[in-house]
């Protein structure tokens, strides 16, 4: 995974699936790619006209899954368990890991445990047919809004423990642009289509704030 920033430590996970061309999911995917390519992020989060906001929803559940995995694979050798006993994103923010099955009730994890119980949970999401569906005219269950919201809120997390932990080491890596860049991205859809609670990125507010008056000023 972080050899697409030159490097030669990897992570467990494996990219979620490629998306099949011919679907409808694969055409979204390269109208994302190329908005994206203008530079005009604001612009690369809206759904295109005419088309289905679940759609949208699961390409980019699993768009931000790989880059946000690839961007945490830079810095695994510095997150170990003595470094960051608990998955925080600040002093003020602890976070402890459920998820029905391994760990029934909230657990305390050290970081890269908390990652790893994160990723290969949002993995097992991500690669059911039932839950994020391929193939064209299969349905998104009923509770799919919920499922993306949960996952984004998760994943955010990620985002909250590598600037808060790990953002010195992510600039001697030299590839702060491309951490601030898929941040920056993932809070647009996040806000464009209400899928974390305000409180839940209170961790990173200041740069939140940032980046909405940055973009009005656009």
């Amino acid at each position: 995974m972080s050899s697409f920033f030159g490097l030669g430590k990897t992570r467990t996970f494996k990219p979620r699936k490629d998306i099949p061309e011919g679907t409808k999911q694969y055409q979204l995917r390269k109208y994302a790619e190329a908005t994206l390519g203008s530079g005009n992020l604001r612009l690369a989060v809206q759904l295109p006209e005419g088309e289905d906001t679940n759609e949208w929803l699961a390409v980019h559940a699993v768009d931000f899954f790989n880059h946000l995995n690839m961007l945490y694979g830079t810095v695994t050798e510095f997150c170990t368990p003595q470094e960051c006993p608990v998955m925080s994103a600040g002093p003020r923010y602890e976070y402890l890991w459920e998820d029905g099955a391994k760990f029934k009730r909230p657990t305390k994890l050290p970081a890269p445990e908390y990652v790893d119980a994160l990723m290969n949970w949002a993995q097992s999401i991500l690669d059911d047919e039932a839950v994020f569906p391929n193939k064209i005219g299969l349905p998104f269950p009923r509770n799919f809004r919920e499922t993306v919201r949960t996952i984004f809120r998760r994943l955010f997390r990620v985002y909250g423990h590598i600037y808060s932990s790990h953002f010195d080491q992510i600039c001697a890596l030299g590839i702060e642009a491309h951490l601030n860049t898929s941040y920056r991205h993932f809070f647009l859809f996040v806000h464009e289509f209400d899928l974390i609670d305000k409180k839940e990125l209170a961790p990173l507010s200041e740069l939140n704030d940032a980046i909405l008056a940055e973009d009005k000023g656009r």
